[in-house]
């Protein structure tokens, strides 16, 4: 799990394997077999290298998919909060549809980084 976050977190930050495994101080052969689940024990020290050079919590490398779907519903249930408060404040439905337009948007723009 840790290689598969190590992998999305580099490519969401747009850098390539052999940017982190210089700026880390690994081996780029090392950081792919960890990546590729060839190598799931890192060493801590590694694994805060890594975190450091991605410039994440190491706490986000070491998530789980459990943990990461109780994240995801929490945050869906604080965004069905929020959008409850801008209706009561008198903001319309149409409105908080341009809103997630936008959201959209940004959410496809990061994701083609």
């Amino acid at each position: 799990m840790i290689g598969k976050n190590i992998c999305e977190i580099r490519k969401r930050r747009g850098l390539s394997l052999t940017e982190v495994a210089n700026q880390a101080g690994i081996a780029k052969s090392y950081l792919s077999n960890i990546e590729r689940g060839l190598n799931q024990n890192p060493s801590i020290n590694v694994v805060e290298r890594i975190a450091c050079v991605l410039e994440v919590d190491l706490k986000a490398l070491l998530k789980t998919e459990n943990s990461m779907e109780f994240s995801t519903q929490r945050l869906d249930e604080e965004w069905v909060d929020f959008v409850n408060r801008l209706e009561e404040s008198g903001i319309e439905k149409k409105q908080i549809q341009e809103y997630k337009t936008l959201l959209e948007f940004i959410k496809w723009k990061n994701n083609r980084k």
